[in-house]
């Protein structure tokens, strides 16, 4: 029995919030890039500081944000079990990028931005921030493809 169909309340709320949310998590991708130049070009002494807010923020907001996308992406696609099933490879593939933006979020911008914040090793850790940063962007654009045209399906 399916709790909901596509087109349904429920469906669309559910779909409303998966991208909402998916929303929140990619903010920080495309606005930190821009104000960690800004800062830097303007010589901000209180940049670490902010480096630790962003730290923060990526913890508490973005990846608590791409894992709710996540989970309410395997919900719409639950309560679309006529038309999509995860055995679908554009599902899949779709799993597997999450997991690696997780993954990059968690493992890598997160601590970058916390390192940056206590001034250990400014310029590595910028480096790597920034090519984190550029690899979540490019698998956001891999992971929207793969939602708006259903490869395969």
């Amino acid at each position: 029995m399916i709790f909901s169909a596509i087109g349904d309340t429920p469906y669309n709320i559910m779909l409303l919030l998966h991208i909402l949310t998916a929303m929140a998590a990619f903010a920080p991708a495309f606005v930190h890039p821009v104000l960690g130049a800004q800062m830097k070009a303007d010589g901000m002494a209180d940049r670490p500081k902010v480096f630790g807010y962003m730290a923060t923020n990526a913890q508490r907001i973005y990846g608590s944000s791409l894992i709710v996308t996540g989970l309410l992406g395997f919900g719409v696609a639950g309560m679309s079990d006529d038309v999509l099933s995860m055995s679908d490879g554009w599902l899949a593939a779709a799993f597997i990028i999450w997991v690696a933006m997780n993954g990059i979020l968690h493992a890598v911008i997160r601590p970058s931005e916390k390192a940056i914040a206590a001034g250990e090793g400014g310029e590595a850790n910028e480096r790597k921030l920034a090519i984190a940063g550029m690899a979540i962007t490019a698998l956001l654009v891999v992971q929207l493809y793969l939602m708006v045209w259903k490869p395969g399906a």
